[in-house]
């Protein structure tokens, strides 16, 4: 086994990479660090996560065998919150629940329409 500081970043294949930083920074906080002709990365919410925003307009939205990706709230009373800042931002929440009493969820959409899971556990 190899020692890793864990999973790093996540690149996303999107139409348009303004808009895509416009939604996670809405959304989640995500602040720009760098930046080319074809891609926008950022940082946060954690700490070590990084998310990068391609422009491979062909390639938007398929998910190439990932079902989607999750970020985990600190405080279950956050899931309201968080799908209006969706909507607001220009994603679709798709569906909302609770795994059990308590431990709430949100299969939502981003405007490329990669499917994030927002919960708590």
């Amino acid at each position: 086994m190899i020692k890793t500081h864990g999973l790093n970043h996540v690149a996303l294949a999107v139409r348009d990479p303004e808009r895509s930083l416009a939604f996670y920074r809405a959304v989640f906080g995500v602040r720009e660090y760098f930046r080319s002709d074809s891609t926008i990365q950022v940082l946060g919410p954690g700490p070590h996560d990084v998310l990068a925003f391609e422009r491979r307009p062909e390639a938007a939205g398929v998910p190439g065998g990932i079902i989607h990706f999750g970020f985990r709230l600190t405080r279950p009373e956050d899931i309201d919150a968080a799908a209006a800042a969706v909507a607001a931002a220009g994603g679709t929440v798709k569906s909302r629940g609770e795994f059990a009493p308590g431990l709430p969820y949100a299969f939502v959409l981003d405007p490329d329409g990669y499917e994030i899971e927002i919960w708590f556990e």
